[in-house]
């Protein structure tokens, strides 16, 4: 009893501590979900990293640090399950089936890119595998997943991250500008943005930006390609173990638990629930705009937790090794859909 008391005052604690952070996010979210609704070119998943972003030029009190943080992580992933509410379960398998062949050609051309490139460049090794996994998988998520797998140390993780993160910034201003100039479909564009960028949140970003439909599409096709995150993992977990079967190196630890991307699961728990379980009229479409909202707040958090200075100074050879990596996915993810995929 004593101790189940304890736990609760515990998590009392927690959420206090918490709660400061997200309301401030939530504050800036709402300005830039009203601006976005009257200018939907311009999205409001853009103008909260854009808002953050401008506020993170002030020095921010410390009691807001742990609900930011918790925003842009775990906030985001809660917000995806959401956005599973106004989704069919058919339709999202049948949308991550057709994308494998894409995702196929889009992981080798990053992986590629990053191995050649960063042997042009002298990038260490370490470091451009964590840019590869990033930029070809699901960037920052990706790297922390792959970083004890092969060892790589604090530096080397925080060159990667820096990197996958400016180019993160970067994709979710200038891909439904893109978009629009080539002229593309929804059905091109969330394909074009689910594989081509980085994280699960600048995706987010730059589909919901472009629209609803190319944003739903390129949810699914994120998060199918999230879910590589598993194999990429083993295998280098297996090779890394390997190549240290012979030499001094410690065996690198691998677990499924903590790489593989839970929330992947509760979106499509919600997509059955929204597929086969009868519920009131117009309650999916809610949640999925709490969803889209709460997207608004996690792009906020973001943008409060980005010093540009600092990523532009992270390291120039990192950097050049990044944006070729990106340049690399982004041409083979277009090329692919509009030549195999006839897209």
């Amino acid at each position: 009893m004593y101790d189940n008391r304890r736990k609760g005052v515990i998590h009392l604690k927690t959420i206090t501590k918490m709660l400061p952070g997200i309301l401030l996010c939530g504050v800036i979210a709402v300005p830039a979900w009203l601006i976005g609704k009257a200018f939907p070119l311009i999205g409001s998943p853009v103008l909260g990293i854009l808002f953050g972003m401008i506020l993170a030029f002030f020095k921010r009190p410390v009691l807001f640090h742990e609900g930011v943080r918790f925003t842009s992580k775990k906030l985001l992933q809660y917000s995806i399950i959401l956005l599973g509410f106004d989704m069919n379960l058919f339709s999202v398998f049948k949308v991550g089936s057709q994308t494998l062949i894409l995702m196929c050609f889009t992981l080798t051309a990053a992986f590629l890119a990053a191995f050649i490139a960063g042997r042009l460049l002298k990038v260490e090794g370490k470091t451009a595998t964590l840019i590869g996994v990033g930029t070809a998988i699901c960037g920052g998520s990706a790297i922390a997943a792959t970083a004890p797998v092969i060892h790589a140390d604090d530096d080397e993780v925080a060159h990667s991250i820096s990197t996958i993160f400016l180019f993160n910034v970067i994709a979710a201003f200038l891909f439904p500008f893109l978009g629009h100039l080539l002229g593309m479909s929804n059905h091109s564009f969330g394909l074009w943005a689910g594989t081509a960028v980085n994280d699960t949140s600048s995706v987010v970003a730059a589909g919901y930006t472009f629209s609803n439909a190319a944003g739903n599409l390129a949810v699914i096709v994120k998060l199918t390609r999230t879910l590589m995150i598993v194999p990429v993992t083993l295998a280098l977990a297996i090779y890394t173990s390997r190549k240290a079967a012979g030499g001094k190196a410690k065996k690198s630890h691998y677990s499924l638990s903590k790489i593989f991307p839970w929330f992947v699961l509760g979106f499509l728990a919600a997509c059955v629930i929204n597929t086969f379980v009868p519920m009131p009229q117009g309650a999916g479409s809610f949640l999925a705009q709490v969803g889209k909202f709460v997207i608004v707040m996690a792009m906020a958090a973001i943008g409060l937790n980005t010093n540009v200075v600092k990523l532009v100074k992270s390291g120039g050879r990192p950097i050049l090794l990044g944006f070729v990596c990106w340049i690399v996915l982004s041409l083979t993810s277009l090329a692919v859909q509009f030549t195999i995929l006839k897209g």
